[in-house]
């Protein structure tokens, strides 16, 4: 099973400009809502996050998955036969010039680690250990852990526009507020990133062995 979500940056000079859409693969992307998705959560990409750190002038990525998890839950969702790339096309042919890959794997007293192999800015794969932030000897960052999901949806909302035809949503009314998802968050250099380009493509997918 594989599941991807792409977003888009524009970079004009010091400004970037955001877009976010889905697009299908074998399976989209979403938020666990599925019955047939909750079956492999640790493999259900729920959304890609990209933005332009200016304090750093790095490229920010995150990837979340395994969505819709309660308060209650103490770590993230991570399987050690599940392989995250996070998709970098930098001349606008849609296909990707820089992939980023992750794993996680589990040692021997219990500890989860990941494995990032091919982080803009970095020269070598870097382990990290899970749920606090780590950063790289290039300046580079990365965490992976559970955090309140950033998606927002109005649930109630959609069910009345859909029975009503009626657009009801409320902006004030965020179904997803409290649920977690875990997320890889990526700072990674933007100039390497971009290798001399002003547009780039950004999507993610997960692929089972």
């Amino acid at each position: 099973m594989k599941t991807r979500t792409r977003a888009r940056l524009v970079s004009s000079a010091w400004s970037i400009a955001l877009s976010l859409s889905v697009i299908a693969a074998v399976q989209a992307a979403d938020h666990s809502e599925a019955p047939g998705t909750r079956a492999d959560q640790p493999a259900d990409l729920a959304d890609v996050y990209v933005w332009h750190d200016n304090a750093t002038n790095k490229l920010v990525g995150v990837i979340t998955f395994a969505g819709l998890e309660p308060p209650s839950k103490s770590r993230g969702t991570f399987d050690e036969n599940v392989l995250y790339s996070f998709n970098i096309d930098n001349d606008g042919d849609f296909i990707s010039d820089i992939d980023v890959l992750v794993r996680f794997a589990l040692d021997d007293k219990g500890k989860w680690w990941m494995h990032v192999v091919n982080l803009p800015g970095t020269s070598a794969p870097i382990t990290a250990p899970v749920n606090r932030p780590f950063t790289t000897n290039n300046g580079c960052r990365l965490f992976a852990g559970l955090r309140d999901d950033p998606f927002f949806f109005d649930l109630e909302g959609f069910r009345a526009t859909l029975q009503t035809g009626t657009l009801s949503f409320d902006g004030n009314r965020d179904s997803v507020a409290g649920l977690n998802a875990t997320a890889i968050v990526m700072e990674m250099d933007l100039g390497v990133a971009l290798d001399g380009g002003t547009v780039i493509n950004v999507w993610a997918t997960t692929a089972r062995k």
